[in-house]
């Protein structure tokens, strides 16, 4: 992080590093319950002073122990499909190395919009067929992993990969409208496959020196927590209440992405 830039907002290490944790674990219930929480803390690092291909790193290990403690949460509460994880997490391994080892080959400006444009497709079909969101469709749960889900997994593990931001609203689009899981269910697959690549993206980035070890710690603590109260909140309150946060989440990332959040600012 920027020291002068630090200095510039006149806060305390400790200050900065108590942000951080916090930001780490709103980042963690939203990861958990939607997707694109990770947006927060590249926000956070970004006005810190952290370069983006620095925090694209840094932001690995928090993740990797906040899904890891979801998965134990919703395994404990017989939500999460182990088997079904285990097969479409083979694909999503194999996509994430190749899209972290291409982390820094493309344009990302360019990327952004197309994500944008994507996320805003996914919240039509969304309020198109809703009832597909709330109770998933068994007969599409029930049938085998084929080629083609298997092929969209790996496209989904390359970019979870390359960048993480709105990874797990990616994976709920494909476990719901694709797999036929109900949103809880998908919740936990989510999380869980994410857990699967995560210890090997996680190292890819730590090798070529783009993680901040102690930057890493704080979110990492914050993280975790969220990851917890995430996964509460999905059980406790299910597939009504994770579509309802989930659009909003949808809404407020897609306005980053097409740089609106910079423009209302800039207005108000």
């Amino acid at each position: 992080m920027s020291t002068e830039i630090i200095n510039s907002f006149g806060l305390e290490l400790w200050q900065v590093y108590l942000i951080i944790t916090i930001v780490g674990c709103a980042q963690g219930i939203i990861n958990t319950i939607a997707g694109a929480g990770t947006a927060l803390m590249y926000s956070t690092l970004s006005l810190f002073g952290m370069p983006v291909n620095l925090i694209n790193g840094t932001v690995r290990p928090g993740i990797l122990f906040q899904t890891g403690a979801s998965s134990i949460k919703f395994y404990r509460n017989n939500k999460l499909k182990l088997r079904k994880g285990l097969i479409l997490g083979i694909p999503m391994v194999v996509g994430s190395i190749a899209g972290a080892e291409m982390a820094v080959s493309i344009n990302e400006d360019v990327f952004e919009i197309i994500v944008g444009v994507v996320l805003l497709l996914m919240l039509f079909l969304m309020f198109y067929d809703p009832k597909k969101w709330i109770e998933g469709q068994s007969e599409q749960r029930q049938a085998k992993t084929g080629f083609w889900q298997i092929l969209l997994f790996l496209g989904i593990g390359f970019y979870g990969g390359f960048i993480h931001i709105g990874v797990g609203i990616f994976l709920l689009s494909a476990l719901v409208l694709n797999a036929g899981f109900d949103l809880v269910q998908a919740n936990a697959l989510k999380v869980f496959l994410v857990l699967t690549y995560a210890p090997v993206v996680m190292v890819i980035f730590f090798l070529n020196g783009q993680v901040d070890l102690w930057v890493a710690l704080f979110a990492t603590i914050g993280n975790t927590a969220g990851g917890i109260i995430g996964t509460a909140l999905a059980i406790k309150k299910g597939a009504k209440f994770v579509r309802g946060f989930l659009v909003l989440v949808i809404l407020i990332f897609s306005l980053h992405l097409f740089g609106l959040w910079d423009f209302l600012f800039q207005l108000f």
